[in-house]
């Protein structure tokens, strides 16, 4: 068990980190945020609030740290934990600029503590289940990852809840649609294919939301040994549309999941032989399982063992560039918000 502290205790922490924890037997231990709702919730959960992620890392109860503040502010959260020599895991993308998420490496590395990058799809069940039949031959050489991970965020997205929509503020986020939900993308499409993408373009839109920052992005990379990926992420996607969907396509059968990319467990995924045309379901052992449950165990598990295959600072910091580099791709096509380097 692990008690954990919270930097930036908003619905993503609220709504499923903390419930996560409870499911994998950890427990809640302090959280920092200037939001009195926030601290109103925590405390009903028994967490201790503290002024500021420094004041949290130094809690004796408090052994590891989840960062989930807006990404302009990883890196004082994730530098806070290197400082008390507290393992930590942050929410993605790694931070809102380049030169962020290689200083938090850096402090990470000098602290010799754990780093992870909170990519829950790597644990989601189903493609855990869709890694372990590529792996295994069951669609023979993988050639192609297709991904499509659209939503509708208006600029009023936040409003409801009486919230800043921080996703549209590209001082705060970094860009928009792209640096918000490729990550997930990209790293998944890395792990599925058993190698990082090594070549990335791209082209981002603002078309329909009539914010600064970009409502949709399409990118297209490479990696090392071939295998091509495509992504369409979005901002501009109506919430009833089909807006979750990843394909494999290989030599000799293609792996179509539905609805497994997002927040909870579930979805459907079916494999198609590429010699009779037959269609089946793909079994998914523990299916109902969470991917937040799924991650906070795998992050325990590497911080007993000293690091673990799913959390690598360099591999998230190669994402990063990734996406600064499909910025600027992108800007060479036409002027973009920009990930600075």
């Amino acid at each position: 068990m692990l008690g954990w502290g919270i930097v930036g205790f908003g619905w993503v922490a609220q709504d499923y980190v903390a419930p996560a924890m409870a499911a994998a037997g950890h427990r809640l231990a302090a959280i920092c945020d200037p939001d009195p709702a926030a601290q109103a919730r925590a405390g009903a959960l028994g967490a201790a609030i503290h002024r500021d992620a420094d004041a949290l890392a130094a809690d004796p109860g408090v052994e590891a740290v989840y960062v989930a503040t807006p990404n302009h502010l990883h890196r004082a959260g994730v530098e806070a934990a290197a400082r008390a020599g507290k393992p930590v895991l942050c929410e993605k993308p790694m931070a809102a600029t380049l030169a962020d998420a290689e200083a938090m490496a850096a402090s990470c590395a000098r602290a010799g503590i754990l780093y992870g990058t909170a990519f829950d799809q790597r644990h989601h069940p189903a493609h855990r289940a869709i890694r372990d039949a590529v792996a295994g031959g069951r669609i023979g050489t993988l050639a192609a990852i297709r991904i499509l991970y659209a939503c509708w965020v208006g600029a009023d997205w936040a409003a409801p809840a009486g919230r800043e929509n921080w996703r549209i503020d590209a001082a705060k986020a970094g860009g928009g649609a792209l640096i918000d939900l490729a990550p997930h993308g990209l790293d998944l499409a890395g792990f599925l294919a058993g190698e990082p993408l090594v070549e990335i373009r791209a082209l981002t839109q603002s078309r329909l939301q009539g914010y600064r920052v970009d409502d949709g992005a399409v990118l297209v990379g490479l990696t090392g040994s071939g295998v091509l990926a495509s992504l369409h992420v979005a901002y501009n996607c109506p919430e009833a549309l089909p807006r979750r969907r990843l394909e494999l396509v290989g030599s000799d059968g293609q792996i179509t999941a539905e609805n497994t990319m997002g927040q909870d467990p579930g979805g459907s995924v079916t494999l198609l032989d590429g010699r009779t045309g037959r269609a089946e379901p793909l079994a998914v052992p523990d299916a109902g399982a969470s991917p937040f449950t799924r991650q906070l165990e795998a992050f325990a598990a590497a911080v007993r063992a000293g690091g673990g295959p799913d959390f690598s600072a360099e591999r998230d910091l190669g994402t990063m560039r990734l996406l600064a580099e499909a910025y600027r791709d992108a800007g060479r096509a036409a002027p973009r918000p920009t990930l600075a380097a």
